[in-house]
């Protein structure tokens, strides 16, 4: 079983990645890969280790030509050309003014992705989702997946990973742990929580369901863990949204402290950039250098972010950097709050009736005044 595996006798397939628009640009990515769509269904250790190892061990199909064909709400049809590169990837980005104004409210649109091997002959086809933030809208959300809603274990070293393999080569999404309060968090600042769906069904086949606020997730983790965090995220009720994850290696690069701020720092600012109308409320923790690119971003553009919600996790001093950066935050007049459990703010959240556009700052300074006093700010 382990042996197949490795081999690259496995059907052509691309994976559409959950592609975002504005009124202007259409942006999906997807990957051609040799593997069937995965199932994440509990059936022992050994079959689970195999499940996820042949997740990590993708085989990329380069040169491959992927049609992309996408439907406005006036009937109109936009069509795109790409070619998959070195490592399968294949992106989209085009212009679809003035034929696709977007809808009042926040919603998922589709799109379809058709491909052929010349080598093989092989084709086929799969559906892709874009998610579109109403015209009405004004607030989002940005959040960190890694011990912002799925308990990882691992701080960013190989030691860390080491010790934790077990979690992260064979563990299905049913037997992750969900942050404590994550979900009911969530609801609060995203609304319309669409209840739990199972993860053993297959990622193509449940239409994402929009919430009034759009989500978008950046992540250190690896393109090859799409299909298994969007898994984990349906069965725990949580929001399903764009993605930006990285091209992962075993290395000081990909896995060094650096190189998590740096890719998230570049992943919110392309969201700014894209959606100017919308500010955002950015969610993180404290293991991956997420208070940085915050106060990064906050010193750039204090007027976009709404709120930044960091979850205490590591329980280690906040080192001159993380004070510098929480300073810079307040400074721009960005409400704050930090605590290890979600469920205390979600509690002021949910008591204002999800009124955010006028009242979320006053709403995170109550909240972060009803956690006890922060040692780590000490």
């Amino acid at each position: 079983m382990l042996l197949g595996l490795f081999s690259r006798r496995g059907p052509v397939r691309v994976q559409p990645f959950f592609g975002y628009r504005n009124s202007h640009h259409l942006h999906l990515n997807a990957r051609a890969i040799r593997a069937r769509e995965p199932v994440f269904e509990t059936r022992g250790f050994w079959r689970d280790f195999a499940t996820m190892l042949g997740e990590y061990a993708s085989h990329e199909v380069p040169g491959l030509a992927v049609d992309l064909e996408y439907d406005c709400a006036n009937g109109e049809v936009i069509r795109g050309e790409g070619t998959s590169g070195p490592e399968g990837f294949v992106r989209f980005d085009l212009p679809i003014a003035p034929a696709c104004p977007p809808a009042p409210r926040t919603r998922w649109e589709r799109a379809r992705l058709r491909w052929r091997c010349p080598e093989t002959d092989e084709a086929g086809e799969a559906p892709a989702f874009i998610l579109a933030p109403g015209g009405e809208t004004r607030m989002g959300i940005i959040s960190d997946v890694d011990d912002t809603i799925l308990e990882t274990g691992i701080t960013g070293n190989f030691r860390a990973i080491a010790r934790n393999w077990k979690r992260v080569f064979a563990q299905m999404p049913s037997e992750r742990v969900l942050v404590p309060g994550a979900t009911g968090f969530f609801a609060a600042l995203g609304g319309n929580p669409p209840g739990a769906q199972k993860a053993d069904e297959a990622i193509g086949a449940i239409e994402p369901q929009a919430r009034v606020r759009p989500v978008f997730y950046v992540s250190s983790s690896p393109w090859n863990l799409f299909s298994y965090l969007v898994a984990f995220k349906r069965e725990r009720g949580l929001p399903l949204g764009p993605v930006m994850l990285r091209d992962w290696g075993f290395n000081r690069r990909t896995l060094g402290k650096e190189g998590h701020g740096s890719h998230k720092l570049e992943a919110i600012r392309r969201i700014l950039a894209t959606f100017p109308q919308l500010r955002f409320a950015l969610i993180g923790d404290d293991t991956q250098r997420d208070l940085l690119a915050f106060g990064s971003i906050a010193r750039e553009h204090p007027e976009r972010i709404a709120a930044v919600f960091i979850r205490a996790v590591a329980g280690a001093p906040m080192t001159e950097e993380e004070r510098a950066a929480r300073t810079a935050i307040e400074a721009a007049g960005v409400p704050f709050w930090t605590g290890s459990d979600y469920r205390a703010a979600a509690t002021f959240l949910e008591a204002a009736g999800l009124d955010f556009e006028g009242g979320l700052e006053d709403l995170v300074r109550t909240a972060s005044e009803g956690q006890p006093p922060d040692e780590r700010a000490k």
